[in-house]
């Protein structure tokens, strides 16, 4: 049912909890303690990986301009990293969905045992079928690359119906490189091919300029987009040493086979942002209004 109605003939929970649901034990192996999955924030190039997901949680809440009080929707909220920080140092009451069971299950577990419950709540449940309710600001990190090209309009038309008039949106999404045509682009190689069999069924990169223009043609106004390949590189590098350290542990876990592949698809996502193949973007956008977007005049707070 789910497939029909959203993507069609996708099953969009049977993909992500192929790739989410291998353990929470095994992504435990390579994360920092968060069990933050997406790119971490590097201030500068020596600091740990906990540190820098950290930072990375923070600067992302800094961009929404969160304040006590305001409504927050995290779209593929993971372990409930982002959820939890912005709840417990922004005030803000959170609400972050995901479909993958493992996750949703660490995730209701984490809010507990922080004593979140009444400004956090997640489900598992697909965003597209929340309807009735809007935030003051909606995140979706590292979420993007499973929705599909062909659904990127109707991805953002949903999240401009589930935003507060001049609400905050940030898209942090994996993209490549534009082609000379669109054609060109959307041809796949055969390194892409395998990563979607083995690692990332369904999922597709856009390139940067084909998220922003969808975006202004459903309703967004777009304030920054910066690039932090660099920091994505760090931290898949980080990611593979921690997993091949632990690797005998992995074996247990998930079986030699697959923590093979995940090492392979870890040091290859390394390479491919050391090299600029692919990159990544945060991007602030707005509920496009007449009038003030009500964002402060400079950037300056952000990097103090």
């Amino acid at each position: 049912m789910q497939a029909a109605k959203h993507g069609k003939g996708r099953d969009d929970k049977a993909q992500v909890q192929f790739h989410y649901d291998v353990s929470n034990a095994f992504y435990a192996l390579f994360l920092d303690p968060e069990m933050v999955y997406s790119c971490a924030y590097f201030r500068d190039w020596e600091a740990d990986l906990a540190t820098a997901q950290i930072a990375k949680l923070d600067m992302s809440c800094r961009k929404l301009r969160l304040r006590p009080g305001e409504t927050l929707l995290d779209i593929g909220c993971g372990w409930g990293g982002l959820v939890c920080h912005a709840a417990q140092h922004y005030g803000v009451r959170a609400h972050g969905v995901t479909l993958s069971e493992a996750q949703f299950d660490f995730a209701t577990k984490k809010v507990r045992r922080l004593g979140l419950e009444d400004s956090v709540a997640i489900e598992l449940r697909d965003f597209r079928d929340l309807s009735g309710i809007e935030f003051d600001k909606i995140a979706s990190i590292g979420m993007f690359e499973h929705v599909g090209l062909d659904n990127r309009d109707g991805y953002f038309r949903h999240i401009r119906s589930l935003l507060k008039p001049r609400g905050i949106y940030l898209h942090h999404a994996i993209a490549r490189p534009m082609k000379a045509t669109e054609k060109k682009f959307r041809k796949g190689s055969p390194e892409f091919r395998a990563l979607v069999k083995y690692i990332f069924p369904g999922g597709e990169l856009d390139h940067i300029g084909g998220s922003t223009d969808a975006m202004e043609r459903n309703g967004f106004e777009i304030h920054d987009t910066e690039g932090w390949r660099e920091h994505y590189g760090r931290t898949c590098r980080l990611w593979t040493e921690r997993l091949y350290a632990n690797r005998e542990a992995a074996y247990r876990e998930a079986g030699e086979a697959k923590t093979k592949i995940w090492l392979i698809y870890l040091a290859g996502c390394a390479l491919a942002f050391e090299r600029g193949t692919v990159g990544i973007f945060q991007t602030v956008a707005t509920k496009r209004a007449r009038g003030a977007s009500g964002l402060p005049p400079t950037r300056e707070d952000l990097y103090a």
